[in-house]
């Protein structure tokens, strides 16, 4: 029997064109009455996709040769799926025998698709195409074993003969191209055929039929499933040929364009179901992400016996590693050594500032010193934020692995382990946004203190167990002293007996101290954000003796950040300037930082203390001779105080820069902030500033 080269038709342009396909999909959708019988069709189209990448041809005649030593991971399921291929087998051999009887005859490819198409009507839309496909598979395989095998195995040579096939398989050049063009094909029907069993098999749960998302790509599928049946059908005429007219099939072009044409085709619609399927998981993550939010909100609010659910909530371990990083051993750890500890969860982004990490290395390592006190008995993990719509490259890789190696405490094994679901809970329930939170947690895992860096920057270790009833109690000990003020600058400012400006104010400073018989000791605490002008200042101090400087530039950034801590943490507890001697002093140490002059702080032992601005304080001290008696009498500071009232006059402009405060809040706070001059409410502006130095 001799088939004409073109017995399978040729595609008519418009039923290639959107509206065509559209129309052939609906033929598709009138046959469509499902039995109700759902089938998981991932197994046999995993071996429909192993027989076609076995069977592709290196070169007629040649075998492809398969390691032995590798496990066939698909022969694990082979048991499992016996049931399956029991059911199914028949229908495959039943459209294979189809196909091959109506081409045989010469009948047209849609004429033959129609037909495939009533013996899987009963079918789910992704078993149609996967069943056409290995009935396909079964042919393209059975011919392929023919061609892998004629040259060295009697059997197949004699079946070879047969079909007629030793003269082809000698022509390598012509054979070559054509199963090429064919692989083309195969492959865009595979992957079409992957993105139906992945709609088939996507959560409910999650996404819902009457979702734009899954509707729009349903309207789609039964255009994809004509198309896939169709190119089946013309590559199984193509093995057709092959067999029954050899070289002249092989050496005919009148089928390029068919064969292009399909797999075009068939890859505008992987992509048009792709990017829909792309728009459905999409639509899935964004429910599970709401999904786990709320049970992180439920969990939150629940009782437990320990923190671990809480831990294990927050950090997602994955490929079974333990997912802590120990910044001492440097070494992954189990997060079951923090059960029932106290951990306080440092949040940033990969921008943490270096100076304030130094800081609370120092208070975290002065801590592990005498590990057994109370004060100790807290672990810290750092909690990376990084946006996932960023690609987390290398940059970002070396970004997060400098920080983490700054870091003695825990950290989290890779940013990934932190959820999106967790990341919306940190911002929106604890209020991240950029700047670092040290968030802490009880050996229960409840939330008593949303953000401690205020306490920690203030008292060290010794605010543990850093809740709000210890922040209370710590603040009813202080009182402003030089202590509480500079302290963490160095500790032993409070055996000097006073504290002064530089440059111009140190020389009259000096004078004044020596013929008031008093010693003087000076310490230069620069700007809020100490930049290269504060450091060649610290040179020059230095360099000329007029004062002390710490002994490191970020202590100078640590005295201010920590002023801005105690602002921070009374504001927490309800406490305004209108009745606290601690937040007026507080405040008027920020405006002073906030002013364009210098100024200037003096105690007397702990507790006596004097400060102005700059121009007022020099003033003061060189008209010394004019409050000199009053200073015997009354002692020195509360004599220079009273000169500071009476040089104050009702002109003043005073400014004050709370860092961290954002737009929203300026109004809740606005009333709370008077001027500490005049006592009246301060007009709150909004300032955006680049200072280059």
């Amino acid at each position: 029997m001799e088939l004409s080269s073109g017995f399978y038709g040729r595609s008519n342009p418009h039923m290639l064109s959107t509206s065509g396909g559209k129309a052939m999909g609906k033929l598709i959708e009138a046959t469509h009455e499902p039995a109700g019988v759902e089938i998981n069709m991932k197994p046999v189209l995993d071996i429909v996709e192993d027989i076609f990448e076995r069977a592709t041809p290196a070169a007629p005649g040649a075998i492809k040769q398969l390691d032995a030593s590798e496990p066939d991971e698909r022969a694990l399921h082979y048991s499992s799926l016996e049931q399956m291929m029991d059911v199914l087998s028949a229908t495959i051999n039943r459209i294979s025998c189809e196909i091959t009887y109506r081409l045989s005859i010469g009948e047209d490819a849609h004429s033959t698709t129609l037909a495939v198409a009533q013996i899987v009507k009963g079918y789910s839309w992704d078993a149609k195409i996967v069943l056409a496909l290995a009935a396909f598979a079964m042919t393209y395989g059975e011919f392929l074993l023919v061609v892998q095998l004629y040259a060295t195995n009697p059997l197949a040579k004699d079946v070879a003969l047969l079909k007629q096939l030793p003269e082809i398989l000698t022509r390598a050049d012509l054979l070559k191209p054509k199963f090429d063009t064919l692989a083309n094909l195969i492959n865009a029907m595979v992957v079409v055929a992957k993105c139906t069993v992945e709609f088939k098999g996507l959560p409910s749960k999650y996404i819902r039929p009457e979702d734009p998302e899954l509707s729009s790509a349903n309207a789609d599928i039964p255009s994809a499933v004509y198309w896939t049946i169709r190119s089946t059908v013309i590559c199984s005429s193509q093995i057709m040929g092959l067999i029954n007219m050899g070289h002249e099939f092989l050496s005919s072009t009148t089928d390029a364009w068919e064969l292009s044409s399909l797999t075009h085709n068939i890859n505008s619609i992987y992509n048009d179901l792709v990017e829909k399927l792309n728009r459905c998981r999409q639509r899935i993550n964004e429910r599970k992400d709401i999904e786990a939010f709320e049970t992180l909100v439920r969990l939150f609010d629940a009782i437990h016996i320990d923190n671990m659910k809480i831990l294990k909530a927050l950090i997602y371990a994955k490929d079974d590693q333990p997912p802590l990083w120990d910044g001492t051993t440097k070494q992954r750890v189990s997060i079951e050594l923090l059960r029932r500890k106290s951990v306080l969860l440092l949040i940033s982004d990969l921008e943490m500032p270096e100076k304030e990490l130094i800081i609370l290395e120092q208070i975290y390592n002065e801590s592990r010193v005498q590990p057994t006190r109370i004060e100790s008995q807290y672990e810290v993990i750092w909690i990376p934020i990084v946006d996932r719509s960023s690609t987390f490259d290398d940059t970002m890789r070396k970004q997060f692995e400098s920080l983490q190696a700054m870091m003695p405490w825990y950290s989290v094994g890779h940013p990934s382990m932190i959820q999106p679901a967790v990341m919306r809970y940190i911002k929106e329930v604890w209020g991240f946004n950029k700047k670092p939170l040290l968030v802490v947690l009880d050996p229960q895992g409840r939330v008593v203190n949303p953000n401690a860096m205020p306490m920690m920057f203030i008292w060290g270790s010794m605010a543990f167990p850093f809740t709000k009833l210890r922040e209370e109690a710590l603040w009813k000990e202080e009182t402003w002293r030089i202590e509480l003020l500079a302290d963490s600058i160095d500790p032993s400012i409070i055996n000097w007996a006073n504290m002064n400006w530089i440059r111009k104010f140190t020389t009259t400073a000096k004078a004044v101290a020596k013929t008031a018989n008093i010693e003087l000791e000076m310490l230069y605490v620069g700007k809020s954000n100490p930049r290269e002008r504060v450091r060649r200042n610290m040179t020059n101090i230095e360099l000329e003796n007029l004062s002390h400087t710490p002994s490191d530039i970020s202590l100078i950034w640590f005295f201010w950040v920590r002023l801005e801590s105690m602002w921070h943490s009374r504001a927490q507890h309800g406490v305004t300037i209108r009745n606290d001697l601690i937040m007026q002093e507080i405040l008027t140490m920020l405006g002073f930082d906030g002013s364009d002059q210098g100024w200037a702080v003096i105690s007397r032992g702990a507790d006596e203390m004097a400060r102005a601005k700059a121009e007022t304080f020099l003033k003061s001290l060189e008209e010394y001779t004019a409050w000199e008696a009053a200073a015997a009498e009354k002692g020195f500071i509360p004599a220079l105080n009273d000169h500071f009232r009476s040089l104050r006059t009702e002109h003043h402009c005073n400014r004050l820069t709370l860092p961290g405060i954002s737009v929203a809040e300026i109004g809740s706070i606005k009333d709370t902030i008077v001027c500490v001059d005049c006592g009246k409410p301060m007009e709150a502006l909004l300032m955006f500033r680049c200072c280059t130095d």
